[in-house]
C-alpha cells in the first residue's frame, strides 16, 4: 500500500512539473518563432499620420504620384482607429511588397495638445497590431503637420518598449509645429518643453527630415516657420543625423504639402529603399 502511495506522489510530482514546465516552453517556442520571423522579413512598411482635421485619406494624391510609372504599387492599407482603441482596416497588404504603405489615421483627430497625447496612444494600439500582424523589423516613419508631432511624441514615450525588437529607420515630418503657433523658441508651448524635456529618450540611429514649405518668408499659410525649425533643438545632436529642408514654389502652402513635387521626390529619396534616385531640383538644407 505504502509503494502504490509512494507511486502516485512520484506521478503527481511529474504532472505537476510539467505542468510548470510547459507553458514556459510555449512561450520560450513562440517567442522565438517570431523574432525568427522579424530577423528574416523583408518588409520595411512606411507608416504614415495625417494632420488635425485630416482623415486616412489625406494621401491618397500622394500616393498616387508615388505609385506612377512604376510597375509594381506599393501597396496601400488605411487604419482607422476610433476612442476605444478598435482598428478598422481599409485595402490590403500585398504578398510581395517590401515596402507598403500604411496609414493610420483616428476617429478624433482634433487639435491640441491633450488630443496629441492621446493619439499618440492610439497610434500605439494600430503599431502594436500591425507588427504583431506583419512581423517587421524595420519601418519608416512620415508624418504631415500633426503627424509630426503624434509621431514624435511617441517616439519620446512608447519606442523604447519596442527597442529590441523594431527599428525605425528613418522619420519624415512635414509642416510639423513643433512650437504650435509661436513664432520664437522663447516662448515654448507645454508641448514644446515636454518634447525637449524627452529628447534623449529618442532613438540615436534614427535619420530624422524636416521639411517645410515657404509660402511666404516666415510660414507655409499656417505654420509659422520658426515653429517648424524649433524642431532642431528636439532632434538635432539627439539622433544620428537631421536634416531641415525648405521647399517653395508651387503647392507649397500647408495643406497643399503632401503633393508638392518637391515633397513627392524628397519622400521617394529619402524614404523608399528601391527609389534612390538622383533628386531633379536643387536642396536647400537647414542644419
Amino acid at each position: 500500500m505504502k509503494k502504490n502511495k509512494g507511486y502516485w506522489l512520484i506521478l503527481l510530482a511529474l504532472l505537476l512539473s510539467l505542468a510548470t514546465i510547459y507553458p514556459t516552453y510555449a512561450w520560450m517556442r513562440d517567442s522565438n518563432k517570431e523574432m525568427s520571423q522579424r530577423r528574416q522579413s523583408k518588409m520595411t512598411p512606411v507608416i504614415m499620420l495625417p494632420g488635425s482635421s485630416a482623415s486616412i485619406n489625406r494621401f491618397n494624391q500622394l500616393v498616387t504620384l508615388l505609385n506612377q510609372n512604376r510597375k509594381e504599387k506599393h501597396s496601400l492599407l488605411k487604419i482607422q482607429v476610433d476612442q476605444t482603441g478598435k482598428l478598422t482596416y481599409t485595402g490590403s497588404i500585398n504578398r510581395n511588397d517590401h515596402q507598403p504603405l500604411i496609414v493610420v489615421g483616428f476617429s478624433n483627430n482634433h487639435d491640441g495638445y491633450s488630443n496629441i497625447k492621446k493619439q499618440a496612444y492610439w497610434l500605439d494600439e494600430a503599431f502594436y497590431q500591425l507588427s504583431e500582424d506583419y512581423h517587421f523589423r524595420n519601418f519608416v516613419a512620415f508624418g504631415h503637420s500633426n503627424g509630426g508631432l503624434i509621431w514624435t511624441y511617441w517616439l519620446e514615450h512608447y519606442y523604447h518598449s519596442y527597442d529590441d525588437e523594431l527599428n525605425i529607420k528613418r522619420l519624415m515630418t512635414l509642416g510639423s509645429p513643433y512650437n504650435f503657433k509661436e513664432n520664437s523658441i522663447k516662448m515654448k508651448t507645454q508641448m514644446y518643453s515636454d518634447f525637449l524635456k524627452y529628447r534623449k529618450r529618442l532613438p540615436k540611429h534614427l535619420l530624422a527630415y524636416n521639411i517645410y514649405g515657404g509660402e511666404s518668408y516666415t510660414s507655409d499659410g499656417l505654420v509659422p516657420e520658426n515653429s517648424v525649425l524649433a524642431g532642431k533643438y528636439i532632434f538635432q545632436n539627439q539622433v544620428k543625423s537631421y536634416m531641415a529642408i525648405n521647399v517653395t514654389g508651387d503647392d507649397a502652402q500647408h495643406s497643399s504639402l503632401p503633393q508638392n513635387t518637391q515633397v513627392v521626390n524628397l519622400f521617394k529619396h529619402y524614404l523608399l529603399d528601391k527609389d534612390k534616385h538622383r533628386l531633379r531640383f536643387k536642396l536647400q538644407p537647414r542644419r
